[in-house]
């Protein structure tokens, strides 16, 4: 686990690939700053600094990733991808989420 800021650094590198897809913006959620595609987020740094991500349950399950626990839930489609897996995790797992996140997303 890292800290917050490791997180907001690791999330600053990947992003700018990420923003330059259609539709993918920065917005507030959870109190954390992430990644959405219309509005649907798909990314953003937990309060541990870690990434958490939008993916298809049975994706999460397969890839070993760890489910986000809310209220002492595991929240089914959000995996927790650690800080201390790097960068070049998280740049290839949040491109999965944006790409799920985006398949379910309608068009505005």
């Amino acid at each position: 686990m890292g800290t917050r800021d490791e997180g907001f650094e690791l999330l600053g590198e990947l992003a700018p690939e990420l923003l330059a897809e259609p539709d993918v913006a920065f917005g507030r959620m959870f109190g954390s700053e992430g990644l959405s595609v219309r509005g649907k987020f798909f990314a953003f740094v937990s309060s541990h600094g870690d990434l958490v991500v939008k993916l298809d349950a049975e994706h999460i399950e397969a890839s070993g990733l760890d489910n986000m626990v809310m209220r002492g839930r595991p929240m089914r489609e959000w995996a927790v991808v650690p800080t201390a897996d790097g960068i070049e995790h998280w740049r290839a797992v949040s491109r999965k989420a944006y790409e799920f996140v985006d398949s379910i997303t309608p068009p505005r």
